[in-house]
């Protein structure tokens, strides 16, 4: 077997369209000219049987039931789920937890900061059915059922608007990505759809993988959304452009034999809309834009 991954939802905080949004790309999706699309979540196997999820949208339900492959049975509460990665607190990929509750035997991996501030969740959850929640920065990575070795690596520091000022932060990094290479195949996959400034890091990982999902939130630096701003050419909420100097379009650049997708995509970025001019420049350096339930195999 390869390494399938499904691709739940691509966009950003709020979906697309988003529901308080009447700008022009949000327009276009409610008059059905454009792809709806629900808020960033994948899944990946190892061998077809046991799932896991790559953060937990606020969509998962319907993303769920829209994926044949991560449908219940044969009996009537079997779920190919056995845990998800979390690369992140925010809340649009922490809420989808909810929809897991009562699903016994479960395995959440997340940073030290991002378990800690969610202490009361997983309190909460834990009273309907037992789950396991390990560091995924623990030394040497972690191994998935269904063959698949993961490693988390550092790719920003924003924290949630929700976590009050006054806490005492707790060490490590806020936001994490994740190398995910399946040991039959040795086929690789970066999972980064939250990233706040390039790294040697991630070019070394970007360099070795067949494909990157990566962080699209935004197209510029001064695109308008809801998210706040930085300063003209820094991270816009915490993402790093696409298209500024050193942004994530120059770093690809780099990476021309690797299978390159843009995602989490804000519901102001130009390259939700197939026909516009940023959606042409990406595709013209083979970068892909892909819609919610695109299957990929490694």
């Amino acid at each position: 077997m390869a390494v399938r991954v499904v691709l739940l939802g691509t966009a950003a905080g709020g979906g697309f369209p988003q529901w308080n949004c009447a700008c022009v790309l949000c327009t276009a999706a409610r008059a059905g000219m454009l792809p709806s699309r629900t808020r960033e979540c994948a899944a990946v196997t190892g061998n077809g049987r046991d799932w896991w999820l790559l953060n937990a949208s606020p969509d998962l339900r319907v993303q769920l039931t829209a994926t044949r492959a991560l449908r219940p049975g044969p009996g009537t509460r079997d779920t190919p789920l056995r845990g998800v990665l979390l690369t992140d607190a925010e809340a649009d990929h922490v809420s989808g937890l909810a929809e897991l509750r009562g699903a016994a035997g479960l395995r959440v991996y997340a940073a030290p900061p991002v378990r800690a501030v969610l202490a009361p969740v997983r309190a909460a959850l834990d009273r309907h059915a037992p789950w396991e929640w390990a560091d995924s920065l623990a030394d040497g990575g972690f191994v998935l059922a269904g063959g698949l070795v993961v490693t988390a690596h550092a790719a920003g520091a924003k924290i949630p608007a929700y976590v009050p000022a006054q806490v005492p932060q707790p060490a490590g990094p806020w936001v994490t990505a994740y190398r995910i290479e399946d040991l039959a195949s040795g086929g690789v996959l970066l999972y980064a759809p939250g990233v706040d400034t390039w790294s040697e890091e991630l070019d070394e990982l970007c360099a070795e993988a067949d494909c990157v999902l990566l962080d699209g939130t935004r197209y510029t630096a001064d695109e308008t959304g809801t998210a706040p701003r930085s300063g003209a050419g820094q991270p816009a909420g915490g993402h790093l452009p696409v298209t500024v100097p050193d942004g994530t379009l120059a770093a690809l650049a780099r990476h021309l034999g690797v299978r390159r997708v843009y995602t989490h995509l804000d519901h102001t970025n130009p390259l939700l809309d197939p026909a516009s001019p940023a959606r042409a420049r990406t595709a013209e350096e083979g970068v892909e834009v892909l819609p919610d339930g695109t299957e990929l195999m490694l």
